[in-house]
C-alpha cells in the first residue's frame, strides 16, 4: 500500500505545513483564531488543538505512550505559543518515528483500542499509517480555508512542492 518514503515524505510535508499554517495563524488576534465560525472544531484554534489531539493519540498507537483525550476537540493548549511549541515538538517525534519505520513493521498490524467506540481493533499498520497522514492533511484542509476566509493566503500547499520548501533532517 505505502512505502518507507511516503511516510518520510508526509511527515516533512506536515512539518513543512504546519510551519505555513501557524505562521499564517499568528497574523490573527487570538480572539480571531478562537472565534466559533462553524467550522467542526469550531475555530481556527480548535481545528489547530484537533490536530494535536489526533497527532497524539495516533502517535500513542505506534510508539506510545498510548494517549487517550478527554474528546477529540480537547483543548490541549489554550495559548497559542505554547500549541506552536507543542506542535514544533510533534511534528520532530513525527519525523524521528518516520525515519524508524522498517518494511516489516509497514506490513505489520497495528492494534489498539478506538477512542470513538471503545473497543479493541486490528488494521494493516500501512493503512494506519496512510490514515494518520490522511487525517493531518483533511483538517489543515478546513485550517487553510479559515484562513483564506480571513483574507490570509497560506500560499501553495500542495504535496509535490514540499521538496523545494522543506530540505530533510
Amino acid at each position: 500500500m505505502i512505502g518507507l518514503d511516503y511516510a518520510r515524505t508526509m511527515a516533512r510535508y506536515n512539518r513543512w505545513m504546519n510551519r505555513v499554517v501557524y505562521d499564517c495563524s499568528e497574523r490573527l488576534t487570538d480572539d480571531e483564531r478562537k472565534e466559533d465560525v462553524g467550522a467542526f472544531f469550531k475555530s481556527l484554534h480548535g481545528t489547530l488543538n484537533h490536530l494535536l489531539v489526533g497527532d497524539s493519540v495516533w502517535l500513542g498507537r505506534f510508539v506510545g505512550p498510548v494517549f487517550v483525550p478527554a474528546s477529540l476537540a480537547q483543548e490541549l493548549h489554550a495559548d497559542f505559543g505554547e500549541l506552536r511549541l507543542a506542535r514544533e515538538a510533534m511534528d520532530a517525534r513525527i519525523l524521528e518515528w518516520a525515519g524508524t519505520l522498517t518494511q516489516e513493521k509497514l506490513a505489520g498490524e497495528l492494534r489498539f483500542v478506538s477512542i470513538t467506540n471503545p473497543a479493541p481493533r486490528v488494521m494493516p499498520m500501512a493503512l494506519a499509517v496512510a490514515h494518520f497522514f490522511n487525517h493531518q492533511t483533511h483538517h489543515r484542509g478546513q485550517a487553510t480555508t479559515l484562513l483564506m476566509q480571513r483574507g490570509i493566503d497560506p500560499g501553495v500547499t500542495d504535496l509535490m512542492w514540499v521538496a523545494e520548501q522543506d530540505e530533510p533532517s
